[in-house]
């Protein structure tokens, strides 16, 4: 990993450094993207077939893409008991945490005795993005469906790759088929997101994109963005963590390898510490953790280019340095953790104490792992059920209440210029 000191004569230069731009936004990927999305527009499922060809080396009809309900039944055999309790577990607190975050209707009167409110509708129809590739994120199916499902979307559209055999992960069909898809595709990468945004004959239109993916997925994304809704910009994954004297480099170390294990290339990790002796210990704890993990290679190159151990002065800089980050995850290691996280406002996540490790909100915890990253932080927050819901405002007048808002309506028309604004109002109280 990186190190860099607050006594080091370029401290500033490597600072700057840390701030560098994210993959969400390299020029190059984005016109690759653009290339694959327009290609997708212009020609639908034969442009699908080509890129899941190109892409994952499978080839496909375009009649192959969805997922037949036999081979749900066959996911279904595939699945060991293990791996079904683990999936009620997390869709257990999924569910329960949803719940309680729904957004309700009300309605109240306002001072001319207007009727205003708002209503909450699910959206009927949404896409649901599943990564693949090398690690086949079972979890973020349960962590984008179920919200779907508690949300009340009729049609939950997921899309998700294969591989070159034209197979998908049995433990993703299997997450999918329990939090409540209605239809699963086998298709993957920026080429899904533009087929669920522009509709071909075999994939119909969505509302609404939800889900994370590598950096093309998300430059689809924004450049889709008002051809459909989408819901934020969660690209290859990161994790800040804050500590001080009291933390444990095994369990740093740890924490820092599994945010590297993703494999995309572009995940992004950092340590920021007021203890110096922890920087030399963290990278001793590193080697000897790595020796014993299955994705060495994915792990030293995230480490390597982005990877960073951060020795500062003072929690009041760690503090500043991570709202300057807008980390996806940020843990916090360190005496008055819950002092300290009330000072942090860009975290995708926050986890508090040294026996909270990310892998919990990953997994289990309740909260969706679908976090913002590439320091969109900073403007979204993450993926929350109402995100799943359309929101409508109510307004409902009788005459004496639209008698007392008629002065206010003709000095704004008047003011504006909108003449025909004001008479939309008076006309109604003419005899």
């Amino acid at each position: 990993m990186n190190v860099i000191r607050f006594t080091d004569a370029d401290f500033e230069q490597q600072r700057r450094r840390l701030a560098a731009p994210s993959s969400l936004f390299d020029p190059d990927i984005e016109q690759r993207t653009r290339q694959v999305v327009e290609a997708v527009k212009a020609r639908g499922d034969a442009a699908l077939c080509e890129l899941t060809h190109r892409f994952d080396g499978a080839q496909l009809t375009a009649s192959q893409f969805r997922i037949r309900a036999e081979e749900l039944q066959a996911a279904v055999a595939h699945t060991s008991n293990e791996l079904r309790e683990a999936i009620a577990n997390a869709e257990r607190n999924l569910r329960n945490f949803s719940t309680k975050s729904l957004r309700r209707g009300w309605s109240a009167k306002n001072p001319q005795g207007g009727k205003v409110g708002e209503k909450y509708d699910p959206f009927g129809r949404v896409g649901i993005y599943i990564p693949g590739g090398t690690a086949p994120l079972v979890s973020t199916v349960l962590m984008t469906v179920t919200l779907a499902k508690v949300a009340g979307c009729r049609e939950i559209v997921v899309c998700t790759p294969c591989n070159a055999r034209g197979e998908v992960n049995p433990g993703i069909l299997y997450a999918a088929d329990v939090a409540g898809a209605t239809e699963i595709y086998r298709a993957g990468g920026a080429q899904a997101i533009a087929a669920m945004a522009f509709g071909t004959s075999t994939i119909s239109k969505v509302h609404k994109i939800f889900g994370p993916g590598n950096a093309y997925v998300v430059a689809a994304k924004r450049l889709l963005f008002g051809q459909v809704a989408v819901d934020l910009l969660p690209g290859p994954s990161e994790v800040l963590i804050i500590a001080d004297e009291t933390a444990r480099p095994e369990f740093i170390a740890a924490d820092l390898l599994a945010q590297a294990e993703h494999g995309s290339g572009h995940e992004r990790t950092w340590l920021i510490t007021t203890c110096g002796r922890l920087l030399g210990e963290i990278q001793a704890a590193l080697e000897r953790q790595l020796s014993s993990l299955s994705r060495q290679d994915f792990i030293r190159k995230a480490l390597d280019d982005n990877g960073w151990l951060i020795h500062l002065e003072s929690m009041e800089e760690a503090v500043r340095m991570a709202n300057d980050l807008a980390p996806e995850h940020c843990e916090i290691m360190a005496k008055k953790a819950a002092a300290i996280a009330q000072q942090i406002t860009t975290a995708g996540a926050l986890c508090l104490g040294h026996f909270t490790p990310n892998v919990l909100g990953d997994y289990v915890a309740g909260p969706s792992h679908v976090l913002p990253t590439g320091g969109a932080g900073a403007s979204f927050a993450g993926l929350t059920v109402d995100q799943f819901q359309r929101r409508t405002s109510l307004i409902q007048y009788d005459r004496a209440a639209l008698a007392k808002s008629v002065a206010t309506i003709q000095k704004f028309a008047q003011v504006e210029g909108l003449d025909a604004h004001g008479r939309s109002a008076t006309i109604r109280l003419e005899e």
